[in-house]
């Protein structure tokens, strides 16, 4: 049986090509640099990770005897179940979960309106007050902790979580209320011009044009608001004495000075503190990377 194969012959003659061989991206010497790089960095930043989570699953004679780095002779939970005998910790993440849900809705809710009259309002001096509220994010919480802790006193919020929810209100509110002042300025006002003629009110144009088009931002600051919030200590040490109106890491730090504790419960708890917000950034993950390249895309 015979085949026949056709060709096609150009006009000079000479048999075309019937299809282009494949380019294969090779792979150079600094290609495999860079990559041995990135994986050196990630073991490197993961390590205190994995070290945390080996000795969480140690005994206090395993961890005595061959150290932090050797592999647990055998995986047990007793530190964990000690941990939870000490630290009322459900208690603890109930009030950390609300601490920081609150402030980061509120904080982004008080950030764009106040950002709204001075972005979009034109109001005069917004360039200080902006200066005063890029300050005030600047200002170490120490120099604040006086007039916090006697502010709390006279209003009756000392010991309770209010008083720490209305502190971060303001403070994350302020770092929101700088970026999306910078943010409005730069919408288009002819934009914002159509929207007036054609009879929407104020509002309107906050809820209907400025919101959809900071969505992306909106979302990055709401993340960021619930892991700053999330992971605070000082102030937080400060105005919640009680145990009862604690948060985790506050809980956490506790046991050194109430209790005598060792390394693998501290281990322990240090892990069931790091899970929520981990699971909180793993779920927003991807709203937090669309939100960052939202701004690169026009």
């Amino acid at each position: 049986m015979m085949t026949t194969s056709t060709t096609t012959t150009p006009v000079g003659g000479r048999p075309a090509v019937d299809s282009a061989p494949r380019r294969r991206r090779r792979h150079t010497p600094m290609r495999w640099v860079v990559l041995g790089v990135a994986v050196l960095v990630s073991v490197i930043m993961l390590a205190p990770f994995l070290l945390m989570v080996l000795n969480a699953f140690k005994t206090s004679a395993d961890y005595s005897s061959n150290g932090p780095i050797a592999w647990p002779q055998s995986f047990t939970v007793d530190a964990f179940l000690h941990y939870l005998g000490l630290v009322n910790f459900p208690r603890a993440l109930w009030n950390s979960i609300i601490i920081s849900t609150v402030v980061a809705f509120a904080g982004v809710a008080l950030a764009l309106v106040s950002s709204y009259g001075i972005g979009i309002g034109r109001v005069k001096g917004s360039g200080p007050i902006l200066a005063v509220l890029l300050l005030a994010t600047m200002l170490p919480h120490e120099a604040l902790i006086y007039p916090l802790f006697y502010g709390a006193q006279a209003t009756g919020t000392f010991n309770t979580i209010w008083s720490v929810i209305i502190v971060f209100t303001v403070l994350q509110a302020a770092f929101g209320t700088y970026l999306l002042a910078s943010v409005m300025g730069t919408i288009p006002k002819e934009l914002l011009d159509a929207a007036s003629m054609d009879g929407a009110t104020r509002w309107q144009i906050l809820w209907l044009i400025i919101v959809p088009v900071l969505r992306p931002t909106l979302s990055v600051l709401l993340v960021f608001f619930f892991i700053w919030t999330w992971n605070e200590f000082y102030i937080p040490v400060v105005l919640l004495a009680d145990q009862s109106s604690q948060t985790v890491p506050i809980a956490l730090a506790t046991l050194r000075g109430q209790h005598s504790i060792d390394i693998t419960v501290l281990n322990a708890g240090s892990l069931l503190s790091l899970l929520p917000t981990l699971v909180f950034f793993l779920i927003f993950q991807r709203t937090l990377s669309h939100g960052v390249t939202a701004g690169a895309v026009k």
